[in-house]
């Protein structure tokens, strides 16, 4: 096991830079996801780490040592993959113990740690077996027995659950999650999937655009999102953002609605609300015009729009919802639970 300090990480092609400066440290132990939109340099960051992509400038520390110019194999991490990258005319057990193999490890010792991982991971009774007689949920476990075996610093995760079903996806996290806990090994994990990203991380690592956005807990960035895009992109369904002028203690929206808040704001800014913390209120400032209701079963999703104005909006309501598309409804939102930003830069106005 072991902590990794990323420090002014920059990676380059050519005159292109598409990481900008991404520095971090992850503790012994802890599971970090790095998640972000396709083409944000995710996967980029996670392959400078393992040593399949040189650094153009900065420091990447495994322990106390700088591994900027070591082989991934002298890196003593373990990488799990999309596509599983088995051999296909291995056994499992073949596959499993192939890195132990060219490695020089006595048979013996071999045989013990991939019964071992075969056992945590419940597929003792497919050792026999070759990748083309297993399901996909199936092929991920040996992929990842194939990196325990290693007992590795570092278990590196690029995206693995992506080809999965969406049921399965939720049943090989949570085995994931366990496995992590119980081999405690320092674990970075690149996923598009903001879902994904808070039901694994201890913390999460924003990226947008090769630059980070935000680093921490799934809470943190969840209650106080330091910018727009954290605001958009964590979170499901996604916060509302409107843009609004305010003046003393009150915003203003496009269709003269107002709102009153606990802090003086003034000027035009962008005002974020989520979703569910919407609640239908007689009384309430917010008249929406309701144009779908989108039945979740456990709670119903409102889209619609402010009254009298283009101003798009979601609400979350708890259970079902019996209502007809061009319904007129009433919502008041807590001032406890409002997020203000800069509509320049996108970040947070209220600290």
């Amino acid at each position: 096991m072991a902590s990794i300090v990323l420090k002014n990480l920059v990676k380059s092609y050519g005159k292109t830079e598409v990481l900008h400066q991404v520095s971090g440290e992850f503790s012994d132990g802890e599971f970090i996801v790095i998640v972000g939109p396709s083409g944000c340099g995710k996967s980029t960051l996670l392959r400078m780490i393992a040593g399949l992509e040189s650094v153009t400038s900065g420091e990447i520390s495994i322990g106390d040592k700088v591994v900027n110019e070591l082989e991934p194999a002298d890196r003593d991490i373990a990488m799990v993959f999309q596509n599983y990258a088995l051999y296909p005319h291995m056994t499992v057990r073949e596959n499993m113990a192939y890195g132990l193999k060219i490695r020089k490890i006595p048979k013996a010792e071999i045989a013990r740690r991939v019964e071992e991982a075969a056992d945590i991971l419940e597929i003792g009774d497919y050792l026999d077996r070759r990748p083309r007689q297993l399901s996909g949920g199936q092929r991920q476990r040996v992929a990842m027995g194939r990196a325990i075996v290693r007992n590795p610093q570092v278990f590196l995760f690029d995206e693995p659950l992506s080809n999965l079903d969406a049921k399965l996806r939720v049943q090989m996290r949570l085995e994931i999650r366990k496995l992590q806990r119980r081999l405690d090994v320092t674990s970075i994990y690149v996923t598009h999937d903001q879902v994904e990203a808070m039901t694994l991380g201890d913390r999460l690592m924003v990226l947008n655009g090769g630059f980070v956005e935000q680093f921490g807990t799934p809470i943190e960035l969840y209650d106080r999102p330091a910018s727009v895009f954290v605001a958009g992109f964590i979170g499901s369904p996604a916060m509302n953002l409107l843009t609004v002028t305010g003046g003393h203690s009150v915003v203003q929206f496009d269709n003269e609605t107002k709102l009153s808040v606990k802090a003086p704001i003034s000027g035009q800014i962008t005002l974020g609300i989520r979703p569910e913390h919407l609640i239908e209120d007689a009384k309430g400032e917010f008249i929406i015009e309701a144009e779908m209701f989108e039945q979740l079963g456990a709670n119903t999703l409102v889209h619609g729009r402010l009254q009298n104005s283009k101003t798009q909006i979601v609400a979350s309501l708890p259970g079902h919802v019996s209502k007809e598309p061009g319904t007129e409804m009433r919502f008041s939102a807590d001032k406890n639970l409002l997020h203000f930003f800069d509509v320049k830069t996108g970040k947070r106005l209220d600290g």
